[in-house]
Order: C-alpha cells, then sequence, then structure tokens
C-alpha cells in the first residue's frame, strides 16, 4: 500500500511544473527565450544614449534573474518606448528666496509584454520612477547617476509585473 501510495505521489507531482527563478518569479515553464526590443526615446529631454542604456538594463536583469535565453523574437518580448525624462522642483528652501533645494528627475516608459504561449498574461503599462538631486547641482552632472538608479527600479517593475503578478 504504501509504495503504490508513493508512486502516486511521485506521479502526481512529477505532472506538474511551475517555472521559479532564483528570485522567486513565477516563469512560464513553456517559455525558453525572452526578447527584449529596442526601447525608442521619444522624451525630448532624454539624451542620446537613454534607450540603449534603458534596453541593456532590462535584457541584462531578464537573463540574469531567469533560465531564459535572450533571442530576437522570444516567448516572452518586451517592446515599448520612453515617454518621459523630466525635471521638477520639489523642495523650497527655508527662507523667503523661493528657491527649490531639490529637484526631481522622473523617467517614464510605456511597456507592452507578449507571452506568445498564454496571452492572458499580456500587457501594456507605463512605468514611472524618480530621483531627487540636490538644486545647486547640475542635471548633467549628476544624470548618469540617477539614470542608473531610475532604470534599476523600472526594470524591477516591469520584471514584478511580467513574472510575479504584480
Amino acid at each position: 500500500m504504501k509504495v503504490f501510495l508513493s508512486i502516486v505521489v511521485i506521479l502526481f507531482l512529477g505532472g506538474c511544473s511551475v517555472g521559479v527563478s532564483f528570485t522567486g518569479a513565477s516563469i512560464p515553464p513553456d517559455a525558453k527565450s525572452i526578447s527584449v526590443q529596442y526601447f525608442q526615446n521619444q522624451a525630448p529631454l532624454a539624451g542620446p544614449t537613454m534607450s540603449q542604456t534603458f534596453t541593456d538594463a532590462l535584457r541584462d536583469y531578464a537573463t540574469a534573474q531567469s533560465h531564459l535565453h535572450l533571442v530576437t523574437n522570444g516567448d516572452l518580448d518586451f517592446a515599448g518606448s520612453i515617454t518621459g525624462f523630466t525635471t521638477q522642483p520639489v523642495a523650497a528652501t527655508s527662507g523667503s528666496t523661493g528657491q527649490s533645494s531639490l529637484t526631481r528627475l522622473t523617467i517614464t516608459i510605456d511597456v507592452t509584454f507578449s507571452d506568445k504561449n498564454d496571452s492572458k498574461k499580456n500587457f501594456n503599462a507605463s512605468f514611472s520612477r524618480y530621483a531627487d538631486y540636490s538644486s545647486g547641482q547640475s542635471l548633467s552632472g549628476v544624470q548618469n547617476d540617477l539614470i542608473t538608479q531610475i532604470n534599476k527600479q523600472l526594470v524591477q517593475d516591469i520584471f514584478d509585473r511580467a513574472f510575479n503578478n504584480w
């Protein structure tokens, strides 16, 4: 009886499969590849390297956090564009000068995610993140560090939406 029960449990568990990465993401088991299309820059103030920087960040993260192979036309596909790159004052200085002590850089990305094996998981969404910097600094002096910081947050948000049912 124990042998029979053991065989039934093994067969049952062997028929179930869920793809999970080291991060706890639910990668579909039938997905073998991923593609990240080039994210075009449609934000007038973003620098010329913004598209490549963001696209590379998403590609690197997706391949590092999953078992998927990066290809041109994958089972799972990310596409989109950079739609916002703005700065605005966010904190006033003490006193009556009316000046700001902090400035906020906000980046917005529009993303289309497609799962060729399960269209119910497809989505179109906009993701936005920001970082603050001292108004005494020029944007050009802090821009690369801020973009790196914001891209990490955006990539995590996009990955979570696609694979963690967020």
